[in-house]
């Protein structure tokens, strides 16, 4: 199996491997705004919403049968900590997109998840390989407490920015705000500039 080595995204932000204000951790913390939701395989659904061409909606093991590739990625916490060479396996967001087929004015785009959690990004900073929706994690299926079965990774931005226990996606046409950008937290999230909080 190959791995696409992308630790180096750092230099894309004219920054350091380890953003300021991080530590490096060899542990994996789990944060979480609330309890571990229950999930049946059986009945598990992810959408694909919005402004598209195409509304999709997947099983999860239609979602499983997605091209999906490894990627060695850091992970970037709000909280301080960052954890390096993260084996992750999962479909790109621009494989998505390409079956889903936006329209011209997509502007945005929200993530949902199954214990009602949001977050947002601006469509340009999805429509990148290292944006992955994840299933494995060093060669196992993703620990539930990680946001199994499925989560976002966003590399290039906080973590809080990759949703765990992922189950939608909807393309917008104007900007819209996440659970935790309501609250206070930055909405662009690039840990080079330490954007913690707006």
């Amino acid at each position: 199996m190959s791995v696409t080595d992308r630790t180096n995204i750092h230099r894309e932000f004219d920054g350091e491997r380890l953003p300021p204000g991080q530590r490096e951790t060899s542990k994996f913390p789990v944060l979480s705004k609330g309890s571990t939701p229950e999930w049946d395989p059986e009945s598990w659904e992810f959408s694909v919403t919005g402004a598209v061409e195409n509304e999709l909606t997947f099983s999860w093991e239609a979602f499983r049968d997605l091209p999906s590739e490894t990627q060695k990625q850091d992970f970037h916490c709000v909280t301080g900590w960052s954890k390096f060479d993260c084996e992750f396996t999962g479909v790109t967001f621009p494989t998505l997109a390409e079956r889903a087929g936006l329209r011209d004015d997509v502007v945005h785009v929200m993530f949902s998840a199954l214990d009602g959690y949001t977050t947002n990004l601006p469509l340009e900073d999805c429509m990148r390989d290292d944006v992955l929706f994840v299933r494995e994690y060093d060669g196992d299926s993703l620990p539930r407490e990680h946001g199994g079965p499925l989560r976002v990774v966003t590399p290039h931005k906080y973590a809080y920015k990759g949703s765990k226990w992922v189950n939608g996606v909807e393309f917008l046409t104007e900007p819209e705000r996440g659970y935790w950008e309501k609250r206070g937290y930055s909405n662009t999230a690039n840990p080079w500039n330490e954007e913690r909080y707006s």
